[in-house]
């Protein structure tokens, strides 16, 4: 037999075989598809952030198909309409995804907070923090290099003079900034009323506190006295607001001496 006859014979043999093996492969093997999650799972807006508490989007289109959970508005970034698309496709009752926004809890910018030595390394809060907590006297506050922004997928966040800060119309309630930051300095907080905020985590005593930071919390009491609502409560220095009962008087915030309360009006939500 011609040699070159015999190579295409036994070439194309064996790509039969191999074709008819893959092919009762995919059979045997097969993974079932479940087409309600495959439905769910277009609905959502594949941030794949996992504020929802499950791995990603395909985690939550999953339970939600096998039952294991019947909460329709646990996507932030997709809102009320992912949440009724939802209950369109399961049959279950549309949740109310709660209004929110992401905000630092700084005020520690190129003036108010002091320095302690000049960086030069990899431009990483993270990485900076590991050389004697940053380049800023405050190893509580933000150090400016933008892990936050870097992780932000809707471009929310910026750096101005130092500090992160979050635009609220443009935030969509990821949480991914929250898990990147070293100093968890950033929280969610709701849209829904003017809400105070202290704008420190600072938890030295105030002597140096005043030291590092002009604007930074001395734990001096006077708005845990002023707050009739009992919202604020002082964590190791360091006063705390309770945005459940916080009622946006401002009377923390007009008798706070350093300036570090302030009221964050994010009612407005483009």
């Amino acid at each position: 037999m011609n040699p070159v006859l015999f190579a295409v014979i036994l070439l194309g043999g064996i790509g039969l075989i191999a074709a008819i093996g893959l092919t009762v492969a995919s059979k045997v093997f097969a993974v079932p598809v479940d087409e309600k999650a495959e439905a769910i799972r277009e609905c959502l807006p594949g941030a794949n952030c996992g504020a929802c508490g499950f791995s990603g989007c395909d985690g939550y289109a999953a339970a939600l198909s096998k039952g294991e959970t019947t909460d329709t508005a646990l996507c932030a970034p997709g809102g009320n309409d992912v949440s009724k698309a939802i209950g369109e496709i399961t049959g279950l009752a549309a949740g109310n995804v709660k209004p929110s926004a992401a905000v630092v809890l700084c005020q520690g910018h190129n003036v108010n907070a002091a320095t302690k030595l000049e960086y030069q390394g990899v431009q990483s809060c993270r990485m900076a923090a590991q050389i004697f907590g940053g380049p800023k006297e405050c190893i509580y506050g933000c150090l400016g290099f933008g892990d936050c922004a870097a992780v932000c997928q809707y471009d929310a966040i910026s750096i101005c003079d130092g500090v992160a800060r979050i635009n609220p119309h443009i935030c969509k309630t990821c949480k991914m900034c929250v898990k990147t930051c070293p100093n968890g300095l950033i929280e969610m907080m709701p849209l829904e009323e003017v809400k105070a905020a202290v704008l420190c985590k600072n938890h030295d005593k105030g002597a140096n506190t005043r030291k590092e930071c002009t604007a930074g919390c001395i734990g001096c009491m006077k708005c845990v006295k002023a707050c009739e609502a009992e919202a604020i409560s002082i964590d190791r220095f360091c006063a705390k607001v309770d945005y459940d009962k916080c009622t946006g008087c401002g009377k923390c915030h007009s008798v706070c001496p350093v300036g570090s309360i302030d009221l964050i009006d994010l009612a407005v939500k483009a």
